[in-house]
């Protein structure tokens, strides 16, 4: 885990490098606040466009699998940010398994829970269709008069 963050901000550094050489062959001498208000405003609001279009196209199937993408970065984030909390504090083992195996935890009590929902589905329509039979049969035997 702790390479990976080592590798994950060594790409960062290089990345911010980059833009600020960028930024002073244009001519800009831009402080590190406004080269982050600059970036990563336009990583935003670019990523906010492509994030807008995906979830009204998934919406018009499902808002729960827009409640579940949420979900599940929020988790990310909290699990990663629990690895490194144990990394500063001393307090466990900083393993990015550990994130992986807690991400594993929310799918498969997720898939449970859909499966539940299933399962509830399936015996509404059951029982909801044999009622309506039983109704047709009794009122094709005359025991059934409506008013």
């Amino acid at each position: 885990m702790k390479e990976a963050i080592l590798f994950l901000a060594e790409i960062v550094n290089d990345i911010h490098d980059v833009f600020i050489n960028a930024f002073q062959m244009v001519g800009l001498q831009l402080t590190d606040k406004q080269l982050h208000f600059w970036v990563i405003g336009i990583i935003g609001i670019v990523f906010f466009f492509f994030t807008h279009i995906a979830f009204k196209w998934i919406s018009r199937y499902s808002i729960g699998a827009l409640s579940f993408i949420y979900t599940f970065t929020v988790l990310l984030i909290f699990v990663f940010a629990i690895e490194i909390q144990q990394k500063v504090t001393n307090r466990g083992n900083m393993e990015f398994e550990d994130a992986v195996v807690g991400l594993w935890g929310f799918i498969v009590l997720f898939l449970v829970s859909i499966a539940f929902v299933g399962i509830k589905r399936l015996l509404f329509i059951l029982f909801t269709k044999r009622k309506k039979e039983k109704v047709r049969q009794y009122t094709r035997m005359g025991r059934y008069h409506s008013s």
